[in-house]
């Protein structure tokens, strides 16, 4: 396979990319030069190099601990679960949040293959034992509402107070695509599980 084949099939990986575009983006490359795609080749190293996983929540950071459960103005006794990172910047930036994050990095999806071993439950549970409150902020669909179900179950006997999100998120909607005034009010509409 060719150099620009090979460079059309890989672009056509991203998310909502086709062969079009791919080739689009793979022309576009081939007019810039030299140096456009030397820093794009080690943007994508140093990602895949750079980027971890936060030893408190799970949020991703170039960092050991991310600066959200490093921010002292944060309440620790208040986790929000949320399935991907992505989330966490939605909530965040609804301005109605200050307490902490835990990324699951999924939903439970038995036809995906994902169970709770794929999921970050076992840091959750641990969070948890000393949480006054855990908001479970997963997408308003059928596998968020699993989780959601599962998480409430298994933080039941620590004794914590387990809230869902209010439904001002319109379901089917990814969390990460609902506008600020619907986390708003999906956060201060919470309700205990």
């Amino acid at each position: 396979m060719d150099a620009l084949r090979r460079a059309v099939v890989q672009l056509a990986r991203f998310p909502g990319v086709g062969e079009k575009t791919a080739q689009r983006y793979a022309y576009w490359l081939l007019r810039q030069p030299p140096e456009v795609a030397d820093a794009l080749a080690d943007a994508i190293r140093d990602l895949r190099a750079g980027v971890r996983e936060c030893e408190v929540c799970c949020d991703l950071t170039e960092l050991v601990r991310c600066r959200r459960c490093d921010d002292a103005r944060r309440d620790p006794g208040c986790i929000c679960v949320v399935e991907r990172p992505q989330d966490v910047l939605a909530i965040d930036a609804s301005g109605e949040y200050r307490g902490s994050f835990h990324v699951l990095h999924g939903s439970l999806s038995p036809l995906d293959g994902i169970g709770p071993p794929q999921l970050r439950l076992r840091e959750l549970v641990a969070r948890a034992a000393g949480a006054a409150e855990v908001i479970l902020a997963t997408d308003p669909d059928v596998e968020g509402d699993t989780t959601a179900l599962y998480v409430a179950r298994l933080l039941k006997p620590l004794g914590v107070k387990v809230t869902r999100l209010a439904h001002g998120v319109s379901v089917g909607t990814a969390i990460e695509y609902a506008d600020r005034v619907s986390l708003a009010r999906a956060l201060e509409g919470r309700q205990e599980l």
